[in-house]
């Protein structure tokens, strides 16, 4: 099957592009892949910083052309919508010669059916605070949408002709209540190995990973490990990640290194493993992530976890027990739990089930059958 794979970038990181990432790496196999990408691809970088195992043979790639590129990478400003929409363009033309186009990208209008996956869509509002930036004007933005819709030839009839994947039930009920169709959830894929480290050799210690910055809420996280450890003395924290807002990681960093916890700074995948094989909790403090790949991260490297009650990360640990809605709540739960060797091995069984639910290979089964479900006409 001929297969046209739109993606602006598929450069490391960002989970949306470690989810296309993957998407080849689920399709090169049986199909003929061309990749139409805005940026240049590094397979070396995206191999290594996903997992994935690509080579330069397993697909073609078609940029947009370059005098398109260097009038907007000119400007002054992402324009990621822009760009997207310019590519949605270039997808329609080129339709006649492709079974399938697919994206990673959000919701699109092929002007063909073809398999979409969204992540958060682009067409809600108001958007989430974390994605505000200082160039988002409010009364300009309805503006960029419209040129954004218009370059694109984007309708909602046509964006309802794909098959729509989405990362989370959470997500898909967003999406259902914007355009009114049915989607199916396939979770994007927790990489690496994480070897079986027995509980009796864990030390009893939290990790919190993700990006550093504000809307992950590392004082609140800080906040519920010491309150923690005031009832269960020797508990401690690790925080990890890649600085985001520098002055926001000093201000973090002093405090975390007050309270005697411990930060790690863009730590190698393998030693992130480690360190998450050698701890047995893990703790969450952005509200309302659409999916939370630090959260099943945690729970395929054995940890019990625990995430705000909000969002898709909720569907990760599916049980109330390991949910909280304020710091207070996240105490008494977590205290609980430690206190009852009972319940702390029920949780753990429970996860360890659910665990196989975020690997590559369920990933990239619901995938491949998108694909062939669109090429045949199976919409639902």
């Amino acid at each position: 099957m001929r297969i046209l794979f739109l993606q602006p970038s598929l450069s490391p990181p960002g989970g949306g592009n470690g989810v296309a990432a993957w998407m080849l790496q689920a399709l090169k196999d049986e199909h003929e892949l061309t990749v139409l990408t805005w940026t240049a691809i590094d397979l070396e970088a995206m191999n290594r910083f996903w997992g994935t195992a690509l080579k330069a043979g397993d697909f073609r790639t078609m940029r947009v052309p370059a005098a398109v590129r260097r009038i907007v990478d000119a400007l002054p400003l992402p324009l990621a919508l822009l760009r997207t929409a310019i590519m949605l363009r270039m997808a329609q033309r080129l339709r006649a010669h492709y079974d399938v186009p697919v994206t990673a990208n959000n919701e699109a209008d092929f002007g063909t059916v073809g398999v979409q996956y969204v992540h958060y869509p682009w067409n809600v509002f108001p958007r989430p605070e974390v994605d505000i930036r200082w160039y988002h004007v409010k009364a300009l933005l309805p503006m960029y949408y419209w040129l954004c819709r218009t370059v694109a030839r984007f309708t909602t009839a046509g964006m309802h002709r794909n098959i729509t994947l989405v990362n989370s039930d959470w997500t898909g009920r967003l999406a259902n209540r914007r355009y009114g169709f049915v989607s199916r959830t396939v979770y994007p894929p927790v990489t690496g190995e994480f070897p079986a480290v027995p509980w009796e050799f864990r030390e009893p210690g939290f990790v919190c990973i993700g990006r550093m910055s504000r809307e992950k809420n590392l004082d609140r996280v800080i906040d519920i490990v010491e309150g923690v450890r005031r009832h269960m003395p020797g508990v401690t924290l690790h925080i990890v990640g890649t600085p985001d807002d520098r002055v926001y990681v000093r201000r973090i960093a002093a405090r975390a290194r007050a309270a005697g916890f411990a930060i790690h700074q863009n730590l190698s995948r393998d030693a992130l493993a480690d360190l998450l094989t050698h701890q047995r909790y893990g703790i969450h403090g952005m509200l309302e992530e659409h999916f939370g790949m630090a959260p099943a991260e945690m729970v395929r490297a054995g940890c019990i976890v625990w995430v705000p009650n909000g969002g898709g990360q909720v569907e990760i640990v599916a049980d109330a027990r390991l949910t909280y809605d304020s710091v207070e709540d996240a105490i008494a739960k977590i205290v609980r739990t430690l206190r009852e060797p009972g319940q702390e091995a029920a949780l753990r069984a429970h996860l360890a089930a659910r665990a196989p639910l975020f690997s590559p290979e369920q990933f990239m089964r619901g995938v491949r059958a998108a694909v062939l479900d669109a090429k045949e006409g199976r919409l639902r």
